[in-house]
């Protein structure tokens, strides 16, 4: 029985083509470090990191290759943004549908002075503009928001967010760990100033690799939070303030940006429109196919306009993580049940705290799985005296 993968909100499964092989090359070819070595190798990885760089630029709208900042991951770019930026006494503003990538960052910095004002959204994951504008006080410095829900998957209007912030001078970080590589992100149309991402879901690249991309006006109110080693000023013991270097110190994740590499080139060929419109497909026919099962409750949208291909399920007569566990032990399809780390989000959708099933389709599923995926839970919900 070969393996249904509806697990793709939580990391991208497989990969882009030539991404293994990309890593493989690296570690047995190439293996040098960068920004080190006064050798061929070395260089040959600088122009890797140097275009993987570039690429990203292309793909979020973007015209700075140094400013774009190679790190761990998202959680790694939103720890180090946001306690880089806020100070005791700032305000910022969030909505209600945060991961805790943002929420714990914020809660440790409220502990030091910085007050979160968090504004409520609908049952479906919706934010009204309005809110937001009416909770600019003298005191906010920045507003952040998921670009996609991870839990409903319900996309936030960021263009007119964007504008809102830019017309009140304040700064824009956006979360786009669920849309990158999915959903056109312009950080210029959407007057964007810093643009998390993580390489290892939307992208389609390997775990460990993410960044942010920083507009030149915002890189001196971002302290850099991790400071060290950058092959660059060796013979000072203060970090560099020049890009990129303010930000990256000690040994990058090398092989894991030669994945990157392989995805975004990928990315390029196939085009996110395509991705998109491939996702959109295979979300509607499994809430076609959700919508005519009674057991079954669709949490957040029951369409395809304004979202993602994450779907949430809660099951009324059974345990959500039963059924998370039968999908898997019975019909090797892997999914994810619970609160998926954004406890805020389920508080807003009604779904606290028990959580729900959450299925979230990629760019390698297919019609078949999906039409698999619908006949399994059937089959959980018609033997549920048995479990």
């Amino acid at each position: 029985m070969r393996k249904i993968y509806c697990d793709n909100g939580a990391t991208s499964y497989p990969k882009a083509p030539l991404v293994g092989d990309s890593m493989i090359n690296y570690i047995n070819n190439i293996g040098c470090n960068v920004n080190r070595g006064a050798y061929s190798s070395s260089y040959e990885a600088e122009n890797i990191v140097y275009e993987t760089r570039e690429l990203l630029c292309e793909l979020f709208d973007f015209d700075k290759a140094e400013n774009s900042i190679i790190t761990a991951n998202i959680t790694a770019s939103l720890n180090m943004v946001l306690k880089g930026l806020l100070c005791p006494g700032d305000n910022v503003i969030v909505s209600s549908m945060e991961h805790n990538a943002v929420m714990r960052p914020l809660s440790s910095l409220g502990k030091k002075g910085v007050t979160i004002t968090k504004v409520p959204c609908n049952s479906l994951g919706e934010i009204n503009i309005k809110d937001i504008q009416s909770s600019i006080t003298q005191k906010t410095k920045a507003v952040v928001m998921t670009h996609g829900s991870n839990v409903c998957g319900t996309l936030l209007p960021i263009n007119e967010i964007g504008q809102i912030c830019k017309d009140n001078n304040i700064i824009f970080i956006v979360d786009s760990a669920q849309t990158a590589g999915i959903v056109d992100i312009s950080m210029k149309k959407s007057n964007i100033d810093i643009l998390c991402f993580t390489g290892h879901k939307g992208l389609l690249g390997p775990q460990g690799i993410g960044g942010f991309l920083i507009r030149d006006e915002i890189v001196p109110l971002v302290d850099s939070l991790i400071e060290g080693g950058t092959g660059s000023l060796s013979e000072e013991e203060i970090q560099p303030t020049y890009m990129p270097d303010k930000y990256e110190s000690g040994t990058a994740n090398i092989p894991g940006i030669y994945g990157l590499n392989a995805s975004l080139k990928y990315l390029k060929e196939v085009g996110t429109k395509n991705i998109y419109e491939k996702e959109m497909y295979l979300t509607k026919r499994f809430i076609d196919g959700i919508l005519s099962i009674d057991e079954s409750l669709l949490i957040g949208k029951k369409h395809t306009e304004n979202r993602t291909a994450v779907v949430s399920l809660d099951f009324k007569d059974l345990d959500n993580g039963i059924v998370c566990h039968q999908l898997d032990k019975t019909y090797n399809i892997q999914t994810r049940s619970g609160l998926h780390c954004a406890p805020s989000a389920h508080k807003t959708l009604g779904t606290f705290p028990n959580g729900t099933v959450r299925f979230s389709f990629g760019h390698f599923n297919t019609v078949e799985d999906i039409d698999y995926v619908l006949e399994s839970i059937r089959n959980i919900i018609s033997s549920k005296s048995h479990m």
